[in-house]
């Protein structure tokens, strides 16, 4: 067990505590630091969700009003403030940039990971016998227990759940995308994470009331950041999941008595509503209507901006989502076997981290697959229950006992899915530049992505991936699996994703950054900014300046005409400007990009 130790513990054990506390830090700190901050800022934001959080941030930042969130001149209800305080933060730490965007994100991804190392380091049992060897320690000084005595084979099983289940927090393309993007969704899913983190390290001591109450107390904290990044979201989505866990144990009696719900719900409301109602009084009815009737309730009753998906979207999010550990979901959670309350109902409160885990998954699966409007975004944070359940299942089979039960057939046909997975990765690594020519914002990008050969490395390491794997199950070392996994997902985020997306960020977003530089050089005093077509956010945030959008042409030509200035400068396609049928010799070309041009339009020609 990883603890601090004390003024009486022995200095070789203090020496082999530090070794180990150190040892966890720099796992965590390595695993976040390539999933989450490794060039997090070499790319510019990208259209067209994230620089409205930006923007809405840089107007706080700006502005100093911290209630009312803005883009380019209205009132942002889609979101409460959190995401907005943090980044505005950020601003006045680092300067306004990409980096201080999306920090939020990156930390709420670490926190993630570094609280769920924690939470498996203590309670981590793949199995109630690990659970049940374990006993309680206490330290007069404090009244409470500091850590566990466990035999050694219970201690390698928690070493191999933290291991195994911090990185698999991290490490996969869900996390990976939305902890790199500077928008809400992360914040959600760190805040909501390390909430029941916080709540099943409470109920997992109730030898212990003091520490059990405190934890109980940050879950309740955390819960109410949770709300303040997202809405109600926050708080229904963990009170269903604990609800759910507890009843199913035949504690919903109880937890009324040792969840400190008063002393909760006053800390809880204390954080969430002193916001919500100086924005209510700030905005009034149009709050209410936009924040909670469309952006909440409509979203889950019915399609908002077209987001409709069939029910069964949501298991192909998890399965593309959560590659290249999917395929040994299934057998993971069966192993759990979830059809059997009164087993569980049998075990001691810390051998449920697993049955914790399987409910947190399934309620916010079911939950989001019953809602009508659908996003992939939205199952973002029930992958660190994912990730917990397949952790405990190959930290089993890292911790070999006595007479242990066969694995049975379901772990070889997942064995064969991951192998399976390793084909499908290498043949789509191959043939990816075919499917990248959809967007007209990066018809260059196939090719781009052709000559730099980075999917070709993509598919050397998913093939590498493959003739190891099979050279592990040859060797019958089919339990060292999760580590070729790992590996090969490392090397594809350095080698191949981070690098693509750094030349999607070229030939996409770099020539609206370059258009937004020349607009803000160029401008004339009085002379308004327009763009045709598309909205992109992108050039509010890099200008600093508002943008007028409008999606006709024939709209923006009489816009222009009459307006009281001179001039303007307009933003579009070579198509869409050429569709304004303004006269060419009024035309003035400032920059012209493979993709957009900046023309100023004049009235007359001096």
């Amino acid at each position: 067990m990883i603890s601090a130790p004390s003024p009486d513990t022995p200095s070789s054990q203090r020496r082999v505590s530090r070794r180990a506390l150190w040892g966890a830090i720099a796992w965590v700190a390595i695993i976040s630091g390539i999933a989450f901050f490794w060039g997090l800022a070499s790319t510019g934001l990208v259209d067209e969700t994230e620089p409205l959080f930006a923007e809405a941030a840089r107007q706080m930042y700006e502005t100093g009003d911290w209630i009312t969130p803005y883009f380019n001149g209205v009132p942002r209800f889609d979101k409460p403030p959190l995401v907005y305080w943090l980044m505005a933060i950020g601003f006045h730490l680092f300067g306004v940039g990409e980096w201080a965007v999306r920090l939020p994100s990156a930390l709420s991804g670490a926190a993630l990971v570094g609280m769920g190392f924690y939470t498996l380091q203590r309670f981590g049992f793949s199995r109630p016998e690990f659970a049940i060897a374990a006993t309680e320690t206490t330290d007069p000084a404090l009244g409470e227990a500091p850590g566990q005595t466990l035999p050694r084979s219970s201690r390698q099983n928690l070493m191999w759940s933290a291991l195994i289940g911090s990185a698999l927090i991290a490490l996969h393309p869900e996390t990976l995308v939305w902890g790199r993007t500077g928008v809400s969704d992360m914040l959600l899913s760190g805040c909501m994470g390390t909430a029941l983190f916080a709540f099943f390290l409470g109920y997992a001591q109730p030898e212990f009331p003091r520490r059990q109450r405190n934890w109980y107390l940050m879950s309740y904290g955390l819960t109410a950041l949770a709300v303040l990044a997202k809405g109600p979201v926050g708080v229904v989505l963990p009170g269903l999941i604990i609800l759910s866990f507890r009843t199913y144990l035949g504690q919903w009696r109880t937890m009324w008595r040792d969840m400190h719900l008063v002393k909760g719900a006053i800390l809880f409301l204390a954080i969430t509503v002193p916001w919500y109602v100086l924005v209510i009084a700030a905005n009034g009815e149009a709050y209410i209507e936009s924040f909670f009737g469309y952006h909440n309730f409509d979203r889950f009753t019915s399609v908002v901006n077209g987001h409709a998906a069939p029910w069964y979207f949501y298991f192909l999010v998890v399965a593309v989502g959560f590659l290249p550990w999917s395929p040994l979901l299934p057998w993971a959670i069966a192993r759990l076997r979830p059809w059997a309350p009164r087993y569980w109902q049998r075990q001691p409160p810390r051998a449920h981290l697993g049955l914790f885990a399987l409910t947190w998954f399934v309620v916010i699966f079911g939950f989001f697959t019953v809602a009508v409007t659908k996003l992939p975004s939205y199952v973002l944070p029930l992958m660190p229950a994912a990730a917990i359940v397949v952790a405990l299942g190959w930290s089993d089979r890292m911790t070999p006992v006595p007479h242990s039960p066969k694995v049975g057939w379901g772990y070889g046909v997942s064995l064969g899915g991951n192998l399976a997975i390793f084909v499908v990765l290498a043949i789509a690594a191959l043939y990816s530049p075919n499917w990248m020519g959809n967007d007209p914002a990066m018809p260059d990008l196939p090719n781009r992505v052709r000559e730099s050969g980075i999917m070709l490395w993509a598919a050397v390491i998913w093939g590498a991936a493959l003739v190891s794997a099979i050279a592990a199950l040859v060797m019958g070392r089919s339990r060292w699996l999760w580590s070729i996994n790992l590996v090969a997902f490392v090397a594809f985020v350095v080698v191949s994703i981070v690098p693509a997306y750094q030349l999607a960020d070229e030939v996409r977003q770099l020539p609206l950054r370059q258009i937004a530089a020349t607009a803000v050089s160029e401008q004339a005093p009085g002379e308004a900014l327009y763009m045709v077509g598309f909205m992109k956010p992108t050039l509010v945030f890099y200008t600093q300046q508002p943008v007028i959008y409008l999606e006709s042409p024939r709209v923006l030509r009489a816009a222009v005409m009459a307006s009281v200035a001179n001039s303007a400068l307009v933003v579009g396609t070579p198509e869409e400007i050429a569709a304004i049928a303004w006269p060419i010799e009024q035309q003035v070309p400032l920059l012209e990009t493979p993709t957009y041009v900046l023309v100023r339009l004049m009235k007359s020609v001096s």
